[in-house]
């Protein structure tokens, strides 16, 4: 292994993050489970970044990708692609937005891209309100509207962006209103903003904060947002890269908590829809997604085998009432894990919906971020087994777990003992 990470550092940025002070290897998985290089086996709550969104190893898309690859691996969008045209068919349905149209990109980075693209073209303004605390991927435009410092290596942008509150519930100038009253002060923050600024071309949120520690405000939030923006003729584009597919367990999409205002002008995904293959995309209105007025493909977006994938998946998932599964398993694992917290110190708070769930830490006694025990929480936990991931934003430390959909409640009860262990040994 210490060979493999010679070579890594030799050939490979020193920007590019790995886990672990001694770096993991993973090798193959099956189910909830992956092993590594020297035969040892985890269980997985991290799903390589919330993407092993089934199982690992799912025999129905590894024989979809199997039999598609024995055919035509890619032909390109110049082409006619009957399996990117029926996973568009299902997506365009199950979305929620009128008269949508998709487009397919290989990652949630170039997803969001897109629709950045899209909206500062319908709306002839390239300024673009964005939540503090979020991430929307490495690509220039999107780093350009992320509100996460840590994964923010630039100030410089092709765009306008003005940062809005309201992603964070417990923390910030608003932290100690109630929900109420939390959403009334964003929704008038909102209004303060627009007034200082020539009218942006669209807002774009996560409806729970991925990277920044898997915070949300709440619901509704975005509903009276909505209101504000429409009266302007300001887009609002949901990022569903990690929220989406029935994660959140209590709604297909994160933008269904916030829907009483009607669906987002657009949404993009990615990650958990391929199971690891690289899909990702944008849903909009067609008069949106058709404004632009010069030729455009993408030639690895909409290629056939990861399009077999992705309709394997996608029928798994629907099939087996996945997101029926996330919200039992998943409000059964948010509440065993509440009960471990009652009696440390160190966690501020566990957060979350379905298994898209958050535990912050912070020095016990303070609000301050604790980012040493995280790192020790996540070593111990790798020590115990099991696999998680961290994050946060300002001034925040957070252990994020997002384990596959298909989770059972032995290994929701297996990878709890393993996490109280490990928090116990930190604090």
């Amino acid at each position: 292994m210490n060979d493999l990470y010679d070579r890594h550092r030799a050939v490979l940025p020193d920007w590019l993050a790995l886990y672990y002070e001694d770096p993991l290897e993973i090798t193959h998985g099956e189910g909830r489970y992956v092993w590594d290089a020297e035969g040892r086996r985890y269980l997985d709550f991290f799903g390589g970044i919330l993407t092993t969104m089934t199982a690992h190893a799912l025999p129905e898309v590894t024989k979809a990708v199997s039999e598609q690859a024995g055919r035509i691996i890619h032909s390109s969008t110049l082409y006619l692609s009957r399996p990117m045209v029926e996973l568009a068919e299902r997506i365009a349905q199950l979305s929620g937005i009128p008269d949508a149209r998709v487009f397919f990109t290989t990652s949630g980075t170039e997803a969001n891209d897109t629709a950045l693209l899209l909206a500062t073209t319908y709306r002839r303004s390239n300024t673009i309100l964005a939540m503090r605390n979020s991430y929307h991927g490495r690509s220039f435009s999107s780093i350009g509207i992320t509100g996460n410092r840590g994964w923010s290596p630039t100030s410089l942008s092709p765009l306008q962006t003005l940062y809005v509150h309201g992603g964070v519930r417990s923390r910030g100038p608003f932290a100690h209103l109630d929900d109420d009253a939390f959403v009334a002060a964003c929704v008038e923050d909102l209004k303060d903003l627009l007034g200082h600024t020539r009218a942006p071309a669209a807002l774009i949120a996560e409806p729970i904060q991925g990277v920044g520690g898997f915070t949300s405000p709440p619901d509704g939030l975005y509903a009276a947002f909505r209101d504000v923006l429409r009266e302007r003729g300001i887009l609002w584009i949901a990022d569903e890269v990690q929220t989406g597919w029935g994660r959140t367990g209590e709604h297909f999409w994160g933008w269904q908590a916030h829907g009483r205002s009607g669906p987002p002008d657009m949404l993009t995904f990615a990650k958990g829809i391929g199971n690891g293959m690289s899909i990702g995309g944008v849903v909009a209105r067609a008069e949106i997604m058709n404004c632009l007025d010069a030729n455009s493909i993408s030639t690895f977006g909409g290629t056939q085998i990861t399009m077999a994938a992705g309709l394997a998946n996608l029928n798994y998932l629907v099939e087996h009432d996945l997101q029926g599964n996330a919200r039992r398993v998943g409000g059964l694992l948010i509440e065993r894990l509440r009960a471990v917290a009652a009696g440390l110190p160190g966690v501020r708070e566990v957060r979350g919906r379905g298994l898209m769930i958050g535990v912050e830490l912070a020095r016990p006694g303070t609000d301050e971020a604790d980012p040493r025990a995280a790192a020790a929480v996540l070593e111990a936990a790798r020590e115990g087994g099991l696999l998680i991931g961290k994050g946060g934003g300002h001034n925040t430390s957070a252990l994020r777990i997002a384990p596959p959909l298909s989770l059972t409640v032995a290994e929701a009860e297996e990878g709890a003992a393993i996490l109280e262990s490990a928090l116990r040994a930190a604090y």
